[in-house]
Order: structure tokens, then C-alpha cells, then sequence
């Protein structure tokens, strides 16, 4: 029997490549979404793609919809075995501007989300004694950023949520990692004006955005059976923008 992913917020630039990704490895893959309309057209572009991702309709920043996107997930595939927190969204200003509800909309999609998900599937998988759970977070996680605030407190925090599932979780089968890429051209980041990216480009060792498909390589590698003794781990991908011991 294949094994069954569960990745959030999928239909994003680095979602959709990790999508196709854990599928081109046998995975069947579900994902979640909210906009019905463009949900449609990114299924349109899947399928002539050749592939066949479950859509499933969930809000992810509340535990009550993340509860019942798994449960709607097993009933039509069966227990979640990978799970990839890439759900995130922006609301970016300085701290001094930003309000509550900036705060509060990307902690609860980016970080609460990571234990509204989480929390339904962890159990299965110490049942069944494997399991693999990727967050997907930034480098502003790592450095920080101008205007981020929130958006960094956010992906920092999803690494100590790994470090710390992956200790209780080791002697179970169970792996728990992080990556944090840099930038990366997706449609949010190509759609920046053309001076600024490459002023970003050119800070990069490397002289360029990152792809989409260089991050999913990332998350096939640690979603592996292959990859059991990996765990609690956070792996840089950023073109060497930012490097630590």
C-alpha cells in the first residue's frame, strides 16, 4: 500500500512542487484549500500534469478545521503516514504599525496551524510506529527580517515545535525535521519588482532565487524510508544567503 501525505496549504508555488514531488516517489498526496475558484484551475493544471492530488476543503489556523480536514483526509485514503506544514501567509509592516489582527492571522496560520495538524495525526503514527512530519519554514526564521516580526516569530518557533515532537516521538518511527529555504521564485516572489529581486539575487552566493523543486527535493529526501536516522534537524536551503554552524 502506498503511503498517504498530507501536505498544507499545497496549491502555493513550494507547495505544489512538494505535491508533485512525494507523488512522483508512489506517495498518494492530499492537500487542503479555502478559494474555491482558484482551487480549479490549479486542479485543471495538476491533472493535465498527470497528476492526482485530493483536494479537501479546511482552514487549517483553527483546531476544529484542521480536525476535520485529517478525518475527511482518512476517510477517502486512509491514515495520514507524512505530514508537511507548509501553510504561511504574510501580513508584513514594522512592529510599531502592526495591529493585533496582523499578529494574530500569521501566528495562527503559520504556527498554531503546525499543532492544529499536527495534533489529529501524531497519534496514528505512534501506533503504527512510523511517521514522517516536515514544517516548512524560512530563513527570516533564522535571521530575522524588516517588517517580519510576525512572520519570523512564527517559522522560528515551528523548529522548536520539531526539536521537540522529535525527541518524544524518536523511539516510535517517527522523524520530525524542518527546512528553511531562502528565496525562492515562486509567483508571490517573481511578482516584486525586477530591481528588487535582484538586489536579493545579488546577495545570494549562489546569484539566484532558488525553485520550487529544490525545496521539494528537500522534503523527499527527509520523507524517505531512507532518512530514519534524521531527525530533529533543520536543513538550510538558501543559496548560501545565510549560513550557521
Amino acid at each position: 500500500m502506498p503511503r498517504i501525505a498530507l501536505v498544507t496549504g499545497g496549491t502555493g508555488g513550494i507547495g505544489t512542487a512538494i505535491c508533485k514531488k512525494l507523488s512522483d516517489m508512489g506517495i498518494q498526496v492530499a492537500t487542503n484549500f479555502r478559494n474555491h475558484e482558484k482551487v480549479g484551475q490549479w486542479q485543471a493544471k495538476m491533472q493535465a500534469d498527470g497528476y492526482a492530488i485530493a483536494l479537501v476543503e479546511g482552514d487549517v489556523a483553527t483546531p476544529e478545521g484542521a480536525e476535520a480536514l485529517v478525518r475527511e483526509v482518512e476517510a477517502r485514503l486512509g491514515p495520514v503516514d507524512i505530514l508537511v506544514n507548509n501553510a504561511g501567509i504574510t501580513r508584513d509592516t514594522t512592529f510599531h504599525k502592526m495591529s493585533p489582527q496582523q499578529w494574530h492571522e500569521v501566528i495562527n496560520t503559520n504556527l498554531n496551524s503546525v499543532f492544529n495538524v499536527t495534533r489529529p495525526v501524531i497519534e496514528g503514527m505512534r501506533q503504527r510506529k512510523w511517521g514522517r512530519i516536515v514544517q516548512i519554514s524560512s530563513i527570516n526564521g533564522l535571521k530575522g527580517q524588516y517588517g517580519q516580526a510576525n512572520y519570523a516569530a512564527a517559522k522560528a518557533g515551528m523548529h522548536g515545535f520539531t526539536i521537540s515532537l522529535a525527541r518524544e516521538n524518536a523511539r516510535l518511527g517517527i522523524t520530525v525535521n524542518t527546512v528553511s529555504p531562502g528565496y525562492v521564485a515562486t509567483d508571490m516572489v517573481m511578482a516584486v519588482p525586477e530591481d528588487v529581486r535582484a538586489k536579493i539575487a545579488a546577495e545570494i552566493p549562489t546569484g539566484r532565487l532558488g525553485k520550487p523543486a529544490e525545496i521539494a527535493y528537500a522534503v523527499g529526501f527527509l520523507v524517505a524510508d531512507e532518512a530514519a536516522w534524521i531527525t530533529g534537524s533543520n536543513l538550510d536551503i538558501n543559496g548560501g544567503h545565510h549560513m550557521g554552524w
